[in-house]
């Protein structure tokens, strides 16, 4: 047999969860042909001596549905090892969609991913309307592998119109949207998402959470009749009691559907400390009813950064503060720097004192402003005598507003405990939210994070078992045929990383969107090579020219 590829010498992890031993990997095409030892030539040869060769990860959580239109690499995952990423999460994907009627899809990506308008405008091309087109439409070039969800929220709009964000289906409405969806699941969509508690640009409850349970079984049942699916939702997750009842409707659909039912994120938050033990608790009790339900969780702290210049989901609760963000950004100095507003703003601003509590200041742009780089917030407002928010105030608007406030540490920040809700059986890494928040935090590097942070530097996972996590286990979960393990017969898509060095990079703030927009992104360490489908599109950090990714 002709070998395109033969990795030698690897500390081969399978994704299986089984020991690594030392040996060869050969591909042929897009296939693993072998694992074990190889004497065959090939026409490329890779010594990964000291190195370690595992299945590419997936991330099952990502919001990368504009980029992909324009960035086929779905950057920077790749570099983070990823090669397969899960589109069209929490009721929102770019199709269905009627001619003329995309600027509400649009509006909602807005609003819920904090993806900018402009963005859309200048990236994303709308020549679709069903969901096989739109398929079509980003299968060209890809250099990732890609498998989308159906959006909720985007189904009933398709078929109900206005209606959608005003009552429950009728039983036609309702048939049609299961025909829908099952010709998306015939051209290679790999579920449905929805959403429980999104809400959109003008402030109301998306589409999806006007659906009922009755809706959402139909729902279900559509996919299991069309022979694949998965159902993701977001829960209402400042509400124990409604993120418990959640858990307990998706172990329904499951067992009225046999489907697979998952929510992200099961995170542990001080502000309700008990709520990740739980919902785990509820995840258990469903599985022993027969239920498929998991939860999903990731291993970074969830930090982000806030810069009034750009958009921040943070600020949505605060009537004041959100109005002005919507404003452009000359009017919106002007506003946040309006004597007149202050009293409100400052007010409203104490709304997140816990948040604020976290916060240290970045980067900076006037001479005035730069002894705070590196400064907590509270010792800043301390010194001077004002509160939090007014601190905030002050210091952004001498910088025209862009100064970063990099909130640390509030949010699933105890290792000990986010470890064990990564350990646990019911609950699947994910929840990345890649290509979302673009100018708050970078999602892509929770691969290399659980590998350095929860594998080399805590021990609290061994490589193999991490590895499986990343590989094998979302893919069986997803329905994700053929991939997620090295052995023969599978799909050739493999990571080839130093397990000694094998990290995340720092966050970087670059101007490189469509639209005039900016976004965090970052590189990793210790990735020497990422394999699609036989092909190598990463080496050492940079992309080549090859593009074999596929809808899967």
């Amino acid at each position: 047999m002709s070998l395109d590829l033969v990795i030698k010498n690897a500390r081969i992890v399978d994704g299986s969860g089984k020991p690594s031993f030392v040996g060869d990997v050969a591909v042929a095409g897009d296939r693993i042909v072998s694992v074990g030892p190889i004497a065959g030539a090939a026409a490329r040869t890779i010594d990964a001596t000291g190195k370690v060769v595992a299945p590419g990860f997936l991330d099952i959580h990502t919001h990368y549905d504009p980029q992909i239109c324009w960035d086929r690499l779905a950057t920077p995952s790749l570099l983070h090892g990823v090669t397969t990423v899960v589109l069209g999460n929490c009721s929102l994907s770019l199709a269905p969609v009627h001619k003329g009627k995309s600027r509400k899809l649009a509006m909602m990506f807005k609003q819920i991913e904090d993806i900018p308008l402009a963005t859309f405008d200048a990236g994303v091309p709308w020549t679709w309307e069903s969901f096989a087109e739109y398929l079509d439409a980003i299968r060209p070039n890809l250099g990732i592998n890609v498998s989308t969800l159906v959006g909720h929220s985007a189904l009933r709009l398709y078929v109900m119109g206005d209606a959608a964000q005003e009552r429950t289906a009728t039983d036609d409405e309702l048939k049609e949207m299961c025909r829908v969806l099952k010709e998306a699941i015939a051209a290679g969509a790999g579920g449905l998402s929805t959403s429980y508690v999104d809400i959109d640009e003008d402030m109301r409850p998306v589409p999806s959470r006007f659906a009922d349970t009755r809706e959402r079984i139909a729902l279900a049942q559509a996919m299991a009749e069309a022979g694949r699916g998965v159902m993701q939702t977001v829960p209402i997750f400042y509400d124990p009691a409604e993120q418990l009842r959640c858990i307990e409707e998706l172990g329904e659909i499951s067992l009225a559907s046999g489907i697979m039912c998952t929510l992200a994120p099961i995170v542990f938050s001080p502000q309700s400390p008990d709520l990740w033990k739980d919902s785990i608790a509820k995840l258990e009790e469903q599985q022993a009813r027969g239920a498929r339900v998991y939860g999903q969780s990731m291993p970074r702290t969830f930090d982000l950064n806030m810069r009034l210049s750009e958009t921040s989901f943070l600020l949505f609760g605060l009537p004041a503060w959100n109005a002005l963000m919507k404003l452009p950004l000359a009017e919106r100095l002007a506003a946040f720097a309006d004597p007149s507003k202050r009293e409100e703003l400052v007010q409203q601003g104490m709304f997140l004192f816990g948040l604020w509590m976290f916060t240290t200041i970045g980067e900076t742009f006037c001479a005035e402003n730069a002894p705070l780089r590196g400064r907590r917030l509270a010792e800043i407002a301390e010194e001077r005598g004002v509160q939090l928010s007014e601190a905030v105030l002050d210091i952004a608007i001498k910088d025209g507003l862009r100064t970063e406030f990099q909130i640390r540490g509030a949010i699933h920040a105890d290792p000990v405990i986010v470890a064990q809700i990564l350990d646990h059986p019911r609950v699947l890494i994910g929840a990345s939210d890649a290509g979302a928040h673009i100018s708050q935090f970078c999602g892509a590097g929770d691969t290399a994070y659980l590998l350095a942070h929860f594998v080399r530097e805590r021990q609290d996972f061994t490589l193999e078992r991490a590895v499986h996590r990343l590989t094998f286990e979302p893919a069986q979960a997803w329905g994700i045929a053929n991939r997620g393990l090295l052995q023969a017969g599978y799909a050739a898509d493999l990571v080839v990383f130093d397990p000694a060095t094998i990290d995340r990079g720092e966050e970087v703030f670059v101007h490189d969107f469509p639209g005039d927009a900016n976004r965090y992104v970052r590189s990793a360490v210790g990735i020497d090579q990422v394999v699609v489908n036989g092909q190598v599109v990463v080496e050492r950090g940079a992309y080549t020219a090859a593009r074999p990714g596929r809808i899967v």
